[in-house]
């Protein structure tokens, strides 16, 4: 494919998620789907990878999160589908990156995937990176608070155990969602550039838990 016709796709798709973004939720809007995108990007500098799919995996990858259609996961890869559909791929190609969005999400830490490539491994880290670290402090904040959540409950335990429906089906406390997910993921990042960020920004949640309970209990 010539690299004009693979930049006018991607634009065009950069077009099609902004229009669709528009009223989304603070940590699942365009500026989310345009930092996983540069993270995509660097990462597949040290990875080999099909540049074009990896761009349209991130782009794409929230196009429609279960999360804000009663957990329904078929509404993000059928709206991606139908928009592929318009463009010069192929279908090898289109049949990529829809597998990329079905299997990106996190689910629960004892959920297997079921598919699995390089491009999905670049796109799940570039997507993992951007809910840890500060602006992943900050966007698991800003859902807790969309979603009328506690911050903190010292008497609510995390819940390691979660398969993906009591995971999609929990109401905890935000603090929670650290040792659910968040304090997780660097355990979980596939590629080598993603590790070595992940590394740092999970340190940073470690430092911002301490000081948290430090003020709870004021210590601090």
């Amino acid at each position: 494919m010539h690299s004009e016709n693979t930049q006018q796709i991607i634009n065009n798709t950069i077009y099609f998620v902004k229009n669709e973004l528009q009223n989304a939720e603070g940590g699942h809007d365009w500026f989310h789907i345009e930092r996983v995108y540069k993270n995509a990007v660097q990462i597949s500098k040290t990875e080999e990878v099909d540049s074009l799919i990896v761009a349209l995996g991130a782009l794409l990858h929230d196009i429609a999160d279960s999360k804000f259609h009663n957990g329904d996961e078929s509404i993000g890869p059928n709206k991606a589908l139908d928009f592929l559909k318009t463009q010069q791929l192929s279908s090898e190609s289109i049949d990529h990156v829809i597998k990329i969005i079905e299997n990106i999400s996190f689910k629960g830490g004892n959920t297997l995937q079921k598919f699995h490539s390089n491009e999905l491994s670049v796109v799940q880290d570039a997507d993992r990176l951007d809910a840890i670290g500060a602006i992943g402090i900050a966007r698991a904040f800003n859902y807790g608070g969309y979603k009328n959540r506690g911050i903190y409950n010292p008497e609510i335990r995390p819940q390691l155990d979660m398969n993906s429906e009591d995971y999609k089906a929990s109401k905890a406390p935000t603090i929670n969602h650290f040792y659910e997910k968040l304090l997780l993921l660097k355990d979980r990042m596939n590629t080598k550039t993603g590790k070595q960020i992940a590394a740092n920004r999970h340190d940073f949640m470690n430092q911002f838990l301490q000081q948290f309970y430090s003020e709870w209990n004021g210590e601090k």
